[in-house]
């Protein structure tokens, strides 16, 4: 009984988002009400409440469902490069609706959906780097790493959004493995063949 209710939890609040989903693609967020959302997918309004607190809510659940979800398949897989490429062909296919949300929602709240699940990712990939390279990075320094490339892989996904960047996905997903991965060789480089900078920037193997 309770995985049935879960089901049907499930397909309410998918069936939900697809009318809001419909909406923002018309007009902005704060023009939405639950009351339109509900008669776009023939729900009563009260159902709404059963499901989300609110429409931001309901938005949020979205991409988590949708766009983040993404990620997390590819969380700790070695093509890491499939789960952007799919998040930012999601991004495309969901122009007019993501651009909805990034103007309805702060900018910063809207990146930390996906810098959360991106971080996982790119820290996998830089250990996974430095591990092949024989190089050894203190726990800080890899945490620095990847909240910088978090941090340039969330403005692209922006610029890309807001018809700034023109490069195309692919493009950019292979200049971003490719300066990371020269990023990571030049340091093992530089730990070769000179003095190791300040401790907190790298620790030689015992």
């Amino acid at each position: 009984m309770k995985r049935r209710t879960y089901e049907a939890s499930e397909t309410a609040k998918r069936e939900i988002c697809s009318a809001l989903k419909a909406l923002m693609a018309q007009k902005p967020l704060n023009k939405i009400t639950v009351a339109e959302v509900m008669q776009s997918c023939g729900m009563a309004r009260q159902h709404f409440y059963y499901h989300f607190d609110d429409i931001y809510d309901a938005v949020r659940w979205m991409f988590d469902q949708e766009a983040v979800a993404l990620l997390r398949e590819h969380e700790g897989v070695m093509l890491w490069q499939d789960g952007l490429l799919q998040l930012f062909q999601y991004l495309q296919e969901n122009r007019a609706v993501c651009l909805c949300a990034l103007h309805s929602l702060s900018r910063e709240h809207l990146k930390r959906f996906f810098q959360t699940d991106i971080h996982a990712i790119i820290q996998s990939t830089i250990q996974r780097i430095v591990t092949e390279l024989h190089y050894h990075v203190s726990d800080k320094e890899l945490d620095l790493l990847t909240k910088f490339y978090v941090g340039a892989l969330a403005n692209m996904m922006e610029g890309r959004l807001l018809g700034d960047i023109q490069e195309s996905p692919e493009e950019l997903i292979q200049f971003v493995d490719r300066l990371l991965t020269d990023h990571v060789r030049g340091a093992a480089l530089r730990l070769a063949g000179a003095a190791p900078g300040p401790e907190w920037i790298c620790e030689e193997r015992p």
